[in-house]
């Protein structure tokens, strides 16, 4: 399925990204639901995927996480179904993610879908992240407030937080082809009118704090030798017990040396950004191809796909996935990045084949007739 976006990007970066909230009316023209209820239902009962219920039946809210075995003890509304990094899993609903490649991709997070009953929501919450709400089937009324740091927070349920009472700057009803965004921050709830789908495609960044810890564990791992503070210029100080603010700028220099390394931290970061929040469908080959079985399926005119989702990125000169760096020309990485789909006379160079193989066999990608 072939999903075209009428979005304004420079309009929309200029005046809403990480802004303010916008309902984007019909950004989708003649929108078809990539994806079934029953589809999803059968998604959320896979140990691998992440899902949830929430329900609020007469004011009491409850979550369960899956995966699930049956829904015939739900009843018929104030109910939804959340299942998370659907793009992993079903390829038609991955597609509804081609219009927003053009956004950056490492800091694309996922396509979470939810499948809603009459008066269902999730309750008002804040997300960390940026989020595109593109409405399906059904309906919803959204109520979506302004940034603010004094917003106050609580448990609904253990797995629920909700944000207190706000004023909402939005409140309308979507159908199947809006968007609603809504930037990292913004109180927002989302009630389902009738039975409703809706798709989340989020957009995160990991927290400075985070990164921090990451980069700090792959310095320890690829820096065996420690580097020590020292002073040769020492002089004897006045107060022996009073830590020195030259010494303070010493040791912060010492440390953001590191960091501003791009050898350690362009290598750390494609590595870090590659790898996936959720679990993917990632099936090694056993027994894993020869190189001469693998090029001679290829020049037999066999596909390679690569598993939908898996994150692939350039970091300066060079290109990362899963976790690791890919050795190959920049040229042949781009080709890797903009295409899903690849033949024989894309890759025919040896020293491609014998990487590709290498991919092929951990299974980041696959043959389309398997």
């Amino acid at each position: 399925m072939n999903y075209k976006l009428a979005i304004d990007w420079d309009d929309f970066l200029t005046n809403y990204w990480q802004k303010k909230p916008v309902i984007l009316r019909k950004a989708f023209a003649h929108f078809i639901d990539p994806i079934t209820p029953d589809e999803l239902a059968g998604l959320a009962m896979e140990e691998e995927i992440d899902s949830r219920i929430v329900s609020n039946k007469d004011g009491v809210w409850d979550a369960r996480f899956g995966p699930f075995t049956q829904y015939d003890n739900l009843g018929e509304d104030h109910w939804s179904l959340l299942v998370q990094a659907v793009d992993h899993w079903h390829e038609q609903a991955a597609t509804l993610l081609e219009p927003f490649k053009c956004m950056p991709q490492w800091q694309f997070d996922d396509l979470m879908i939810s499948y809603a009953t009459q008066g269902a929501g999730v309750g008002p919450h804040i997300d960390n992240y940026d989020v595109f709400i593109i409405q399906g089937m059904g309906s919803r009324r959204w109520q979506v407030g302004d940034r603010n740091q004094h917003y106050k927070q609580f448990n609904a349920h253990k797995a629920l937080l909700h944000v207190e009472q706000y004023q909402p700057i939005i409140d309308e009803e979507i159908t199947a082809g809006d968007i609603l965004y809504i930037p990292l921050g913004c109180p927002h709830n989302g009630t389902s009118i009738g039975e409703s789908l809706s798709y989340s495609v989020g957009f995160m960044t990991r927290t400075s704090q985070e990164l921090l810890s990451s980069f700090a564990d792959y310095v320890i791992d690829n820096l065996p030798n420690g580097i020590y503070y020292q002073d040769p210029d020492l002089k004897r100080p006045k107060d022996p017990y009073q830590v020195q603010p030259y010494e303070l700028t010493k040791l912060q220099d010492q440390i953001i040396d590191l960091i501003k390394k791009p050898e350690l931290f362009n290598d750390w970061f494609g590595k870090h950004i590659t790898l996936p929040m959720h679990d993917l469908n990632i099936v090694p080959v056993e027994p894993p191809y020869d190189y001469n079985e693998f090029e001679s399926l290829l020049k037999n005119g066999a596909e390679l796909n690569r598993v939908p989702s898996i994150r692939i990125l350039k970091v300066g000169d060079c290109g990362y996935i899963h976790g690791e760096q890919i050795n190959l020309p920049m040229p042949v990485i781009d080709l890797l990045c903009k295409t899903e789909t690849l033949y024989y006379e894309q890759l025919q160079d040896k020293d491609t084949l014998q990487v590709m193989l290498d991919l092929v066999n951990k299974g980041y990608w696959y043959f389309a007739e398997e």
